[in-house]
């Protein structure tokens, strides 16, 4: 397996992968888009489209020349300060569980420290995100963006993390923007 940026001609596949990985979960965000795909994988273009993508942080793993995972951290904001989202995390089903994921997550992170980046936050498994050193957010002092979603906020401070870096969470507005579409398609 092979971890790389994204490349431009990645992006139906990232599409695919991402779709596939959330089809039938019961956490995915509702389809947006006539094709019925979970909100996930419409999310990812429009991060793309948001000054809050970082193309250095959407990654890639590939296996025999074909796209089986996808990673991307993109620019947040806690107590009105630079820091990172993670997500959407996707593995192409018929891959899981053979630590696809876990090499995206050490990947990004690595990558995202590189980049003297400070923190990265998300929302996700506590069972799963914890072996990446991801801890309860409100532990750092940090606040979600949506009170529902606080058992699942997690940060990960990175080697440039100062405990200063505390507050209320806000996320690319592609998050808000995915929000909107979905009450709208459900109205």
């Amino acid at each position: 397996m092979l971890i790389r940026r994204e490349i431009p001609s990645d992006e139906s596949a990232v599409r695919a992968v991402t779709a596939a990985a959330f089809t039938g979960m019961p956490y995915s965000a509702p389809s947006v888009e006539p094709d019925g795909v979970p909100g996930e994988a419409t999310l990812v273009g429009l991060l793309r489209a948001d000054a809050a993508w970082i193309p250095e942080l959407s990654l890639v793993a590939c296996a025999d020349d074909e796209v089986v995972g996808h990673v991307v951290c993109s620019r947040a904001q806690v107590g009105g300060s630079r820091a990172l989202v993670l997500g959407p995390l996707s593995v192409r089903p018929d891959h899981q569980g053979r630590g696809v994921g876990s090499a995206l997550v050490h990947a990004v992170l690595g990558a995202a420290d590189a980049l003297g980046e400070a923190l990265v936050v998300l929302v996700g498994n506590p069972a799963y995100y914890s072996r990446f050193g991801f801890v309860p957010g409100s532990s750092l002092g940090l606040e979600p963006d949506d009170p529902g979603y606080t058992s699942a906020f997690q940060a990960r401070p990175l080697a440039a993390y100062e405990p200063s870096l505390r507050g209320q969470f806000a996320g690319p507005a592609a998050f808000d923007e995915l929000s909107a579409r979905a009450a709208g398609a459900s109205a």
